[in-house]
């Protein structure tokens, strides 16, 4: 007799890499739980900067970027699948609550957060407009069916409810202790390995 898996739901929740993850892109990782379903998983790692600022992005697809508060920002590597696609992760627009987003291919994510992949979103703030609060990356990571879910049946993710603050607000450096201290956990506080007795 199998044993039946209850159905979980991650959308809006932080996946933070068990310490012994050794990975290069997951490892010390924070992912943000964009879309998960019985189908599968999609989510953004929020601190792993690359090299690339929003002034070089900008530059590259030829717009100006005319909000200085996020010139200096960098883009992040989101994950390993579509590494040339930017996916801008940002508040959701004011007084838009629950009807079609302004941008032309956003996924509404429960919690209030929106995921653009559609230029007009670039465009916006090229003029100085669109979302105030925005984080952007090229790729993101992605689990097939079930695979996510075997994944955390052999430790390798803590889970927990997503905080905005964290993406948006708190330095790169300090995401993973943030967001592992939403559980109450210190990094020296978890093995390494992953506990099996």
């Amino acid at each position: 007799m199998t044993k039946e898996i209850a159905a979980i739901n991650l959308t809006n929740h932080f996946l933070i890499a068990m310490p012994g993850m050794e990975d290069d892109m997951f490892g010390r990782s924070v992912v943000y739980m964009c879309e998960h379903s019985e189908k599968g998983a999609l989510g953004l790692v929020v601190n792993k900067p690359s090299d690339i600022r929003l002034s070089n992005l900008f530059d590259k697809v030829e717009l100006p970027l005319d909000r200085p508060d996020l010139a200096s920002q960098p883009v992040f590597h989101g994950g390993p699948v579509q590494t040339e696609r930017g996916f801008v992760l940002h508040d959701a627009v004011a007084g838009e609550a629950m009807t079609a987003s302004v941008y032309a291919s956003t996924l509404s994510i429960p919690g209030g957060l929106e995921m653009t992949t559609s230029r007009d979103v670039l465009e916006a703030m090229s003029s100085g407009a669109g979302p105030k609060r925005v984080f952007v990356s090229l790729g993101y990571a992605s689990w097939g069916q079930g695979q996510l879910e075997s994944e955390l049946a052999e430790n390798s993710w803590l889970t927990v409810e997503a905080r905005p603050d964290i993406i948006f607000d708190v330095p790169i450096e300090r995401r993973y202790d943030e967001a592992l201290g939403l559980l109450g956990l210190q990094a020296w506080m978890i093995s390494p390995e992953a506990g099996h007795s």
